[in-house]
């Protein structure tokens, strides 16, 4: 049991060193502009197209990877995250680093589609959910510890250092999966054609764009995080630092708080997920020009933002629970697709309309996923309604409301 706790918090160590590495960036971008003398929309780029590579290539390269162990996986996965740090913490091209953003964008879903079905399958079912919250954890703290001290050491020491940081997180990862993770080849293969099949079901393309839209809701703010502290609340970088850190420990917080409300109701989490976003950022209007109230709101939205991820792969993982991994990497895959979308019309905004603008991006994105949730559980009743009840056993698993 140790040991599975061990393998367990290790994969963990793996997402918090990918977000580490994915969302990092996200901190560093006025460094990265002036050392690279690059434009700062330019910059922006190592963000959005991280985001889009993994949206676009995420399903194809977990199935790709679906026949081999899934040890060799996780540790391929991971070594080329370190390697990546290592190459921007070296490069003064631009070219160079964005070009070693698409090739971890490439393993990304792949590592956290097979980590966190590795966790569900070595507890007991019963504990799948608890497993599973721990392997997010790994990316809560990621967004409490890894983003903020990024910045704080291109801030403070030197923008190598930043990305030699997230070198050493995902090479002590990568060798304590070579030392805890269990070689586990793939028995019985789940042919392509079976994976493949849960996107024939109309109702899970109704969960993917309310995912879709959720991740929207949450990166066209977030994403602009400083942007808006600075501009509308005119902190400093030191206070935006401690924002960020501030945000992250509340995310760790909230993040086990989710878990525990998905394993009472997940369907009432769920869909009270977009609505308390949206309470959020009509508060982050309201307060955003004064500096106490603010401090409070960053502690609420950090809360409510952590429980975008589990909640989100719950959700899904109702309509694709005889394909698991592969449910998780459309998870990923389409989750960042919302992170794109969201920062490309949360840069919008910011352009056309200024930073204290961006809380109704965030809200109409809120409002969108809330009315697609609401169809998606009316075709699920809908469908109920037309099963005779001595067939309702045969309905796939998955496809039955919890």
């Amino acid at each position: 049991m140790r040991k599975i706790s061990l393998t367990v918090l290790v994969l963990a160590l793996g997402v918090f060193g990918i977000i580490t590495t994915e969302m990092g960036m996200v901190g560093v971008l006025p460094q990265v502009s002036a050392e690279l003398g690059v434009t700062p929309s330019a910059a922006g780029w190592l963000v959005g197209v991280f985001a889009l590579v993994i949206a676009v290539s995420g399903p194809f390269t977990t199935l790709l990877a679906s026949g081999v162990d899934r040890k060799k996986v996780l540790a391929a996965a991971i070594a080329v995250f370190a390697v990546s740090n290592a190459v921007y913490a070296l490069t003064t091209q631009y070219e160079v680093m964005l070009a070693f953003r698409v090739v971890p964008a490439l393993f990304h879903p792949v590592f956290f589609a097979v980590a966190l079905a590795t966790a569900a399958r070595l507890v007991p079912a019963k504990d799948a959910t608890r497993a599973t919250t721990t392997v997010f954890a790994g990316v809560t703290v990621g967004f409490a510890f890894g983003v903020p001290l990024t910045s704080y050491l291109a801030e403070h020491l030197s923008l190598a250092s930043a990305f030699w940081f997230g070198a050493l997180v995902n090479l002590i990862a990568f060798l304590g999966i070579l030392r805890f993770v269990p070689s586990m080849p793939v028995g019985q293969r789940v042919s392509y054609g079976t994976q493949l099949k849960v996107l024939k079901r109309p109702q899970m393309w109704l969960t993917i764009a309310s995912i879709v839209l959720v991740f929207a809701a949450m990166f066209s703010v977030y994403g602009y995080f400083a942007e808006y502290l600075g501009q509308v609340t005119h902190m400093d970088g030191t206070w935006v630092s401690a924002m960020l850190m501030a945000f992250g420990i509340v995310m760790i917080l909230g993040n086990f708080a989710f878990g525990s409300l998905l394993r009472r109701n997940l369907v009432r989490t769920v869909v009270a997920y977009p609505a308390l976003c949206l309470l959020v950022y009509v508060l982050l209007y309201a307060v955003g020009p004064m500096l106490a109230p603010m401090v409070l709101t960053v502690l609420v939205w950090g809360a409510v933002h952590s429980g975008g991820l589990i909640v989100s792969q719950s959700w899904l993982g109702r309509d694709a629970s005889d394909a698991p991994e592969f449910g998780n990497s459309l998870f990923i895959s389409f989750s960042n697709l919302g992170i794109t979308v969201g920062t490309a019309v949360g840069g919008w905004v910011l352009a056309e309309y200024g930073a204290r603008q961006l809380a109704w991006a965030g809200a109409g994105f809120a409002v969108a996923a809330l009315i697609v949730m609401g169809l998606r559980l009316q075709w699920e009743r809908v469908g109920e309604r037309r099963v005779a009840p001595d067939d309702q056993g045969s309905l796939a698993a998955g496809e039955v409301g919890v």
